[in-house]
């Protein structure tokens, strides 16, 4: 495992964190809690030690899924726990962006009570709340570090403008934004930014919903409410084949060069970025098997501009990411 520092975390952090996104259930096709255990602890027996989770995963599951983990395996002294706010989920059936202070509160202390401690390590806003005076915001969770019930104060899918606006009242530690080989909307601005103001880089998507994990086909078949059925148009033709083509492609080309599997690609892709962390999201444990198999080597330059080229020429009919963005309030 390697291992890097963020703002204002006491602790040397993995430099791959645990997603867990998928083990929430909704919009993936379900959970099994005690599967997700496992995952989790099989997570950290493997040197993982930040783990990002969000109210919105489930509605509160995947936070709950995550506590429990982490009571049962102790050790919360050395567990960096990473959640998020600013989804308001209070009315069924609809979520909107809402990063009021009276929202915030509650969500805080929603997330505490359902992770069972008595302090998050990095508190995210999920999603920027423009109806809301960013100043509010920031105000929000400065208090919160005062009170120590944070330790440190994250963004996510923020532009540098929108970070610009936030720091004139409170610090930002970490920017987590979505980025892998077929997603780089947040590349070159977003990771000098970061670099210059000394935040912490954190992406999410690593494994772009399975497409770089070496495992898609085109005859895969998703269930029940899986996002990549009809939501993610990535997974949707024409798209979805020349991704899987491109996947293959990826795959022959690091095998023979590097003797490394896809995923193991994919993160190391990311890591040489200048990313600090890269989520991998896993909801079962042998999905997390080939983690080694990403340390211990690097891409050059030539390998950068190799595969640029062999998404360029596969990839005719890119698609993005826009429907992960939840409405205004």
């Amino acid at each position: 495992m390697e291992f890097t520092t963020l703002p204002n975390i006491k602790n040397k952090v993995s430099r791959v964190g645990l997603g867990t996104w998928a083990i929430g259930g909704s919009l993936w096709g379900g959970t099994d809690e005690q599967e997700s255990i496992s995952t989790i602890h099989r997570a950290f027996d493997l040197g993982i030690n930040l783990i990002d989770t969000a109210p919105a995963y489930g509605k509160g599951e995947s936070e709950k899924i995550v506590g429990k983990a982490i009571k049962k395996y102790g050790k919360r002294d050395q567990i960096i726990i990473a959640t998020k706010a600013g989804l308001n989920q209070e009315t069924e059936g609809k979520v909107f962006r809402d990063s009021r202070k009276k929202s915030l509160t509650k969500e805080l202390e929603d997330s505490l009570r359902r992770l069972q401690v008595d302090y998050i390590d990095l508190y995210q806003i999920h999603w920027p709340d423009t109806k809301t005076p960013f100043s509010e915001t920031a105000e929000t969770l400065s208090e919160f570090l005062k009170q120590g019930k944070i330790r440190a104060i994250g963004v996510s899918n923020y532009s540098i403008e929108q970070m610009n606006q936030f720091r004139t009242v409170a610090p930002i530690h970490t920017t987590q934004n979505p980025y892998n080989i077929f997603e780089r909307e947040s590349e070159e601005a977003i990771i000098q930014y970061a670099e210059k103001e000394k935040i912490g880089l954190m992406a999410y998507s690593s494994l772009c919903r399975g497409l770089l994990s070496g495992k898609m086909t085109k005859d895969r078949q998703f269930k029940g409410d899986d996002l990549r059925k009809g939501m993610d148009p990535k997974f949707q033709q024409p798209h979805f084949s020349q991704y899987v083509d491109c996947a293959n492609a990826l795959n022959d080309w690091v095998k023979k060069k590097y003797q490394r599997p896809l995923i193991a690609l994919a993160v190391r892709w990311v890591l040489d970025k200048q990313v600090h962390v890269a989520l991998w999201g896993a909801r079962k444990p042998d999905q997390l098997k080939e983690i080694d198999q990403i340390f211990g080597w690097k891409l050059t330059k030539e390998d950068f501009d190799e595969i640029d080229n062999i998404v360029k020429k596969i990839v005719k009919d890119p698609a993005g990411m826009q429907f992960m963005a939840p409405p205004e309030r």
